[in-house]
């Protein structure tokens, strides 16, 4: 958990410094993974939100295209089957491959974090980070991403990392 802070704390600061030179990184669409059709409806997100959420999977790690799209698949298995929620519960998805998955998406309330869910964005790092932290490529798309929804307007500039 301390470790996990670190990283949080590590994003947060270089965030401020890329956020005027904010690029996009490269989102892997739903249909290019194979994502499955969402079981239910889901709520909308507003634009402005006030809380970008860092996840980590608790599971093995993905360095390659093909890995991390198995485990993206997995994790929107278990989130439909066995948890019984519309789809996988988080926005966005990041690998150790450098890409980024699309999960949600900017507009579609997430089902990460029951108490912030309608509020904030959430990205999970593929991985457990109990006692290492993610590659470089992995925390590079993860604060490219937050830096994209601000540029965007899905995020406020004056965010809070959780």
């Amino acid at each position: 958990k301390m470790l996990l802070k670190l990283t949080l704390l590590v994003l947060s600061c270089s965030m401020m410094i890329q956020l005027n030179n904010a690029a996009c990184p490269n989102i892997v669409s739903r249909s290019e993974w194979g994502a499955r059709s969402p079981a239910g409806s889901m709520g909308t997100l507003s634009k402005g939100l006030q809380y970008a959420i860092i996840h980590h999977s608790e599971g093995s790690h993905c360095t390659t295209k093909s890995s991390c799209i198995a485990q993206v698949k997995g994790f929107q298995n278990y989130h439909i089957n066995s948890n019984g929620w519309s789809d996988i519960g988080y926005n966005f998805i990041v690998g150790e491959d450098g890409n980024v998955y699309e999960g949600r998406g900017w507009t579609k309330r997430g089902a990460h974090h029951p108490s912030y869910n309608s509020q904030s964005i959430g990205i999970c790092i593929i991985g457990s980070y109990k006692y290492k932290l993610p590659n470089s490529l992995a925390l590079n798309a993860a604060k490219n991403m937050i830096a994209c929804g601000v540029e965007k307007g899905y995020i406020r500039s004056a965010y809070t990392l959780k």
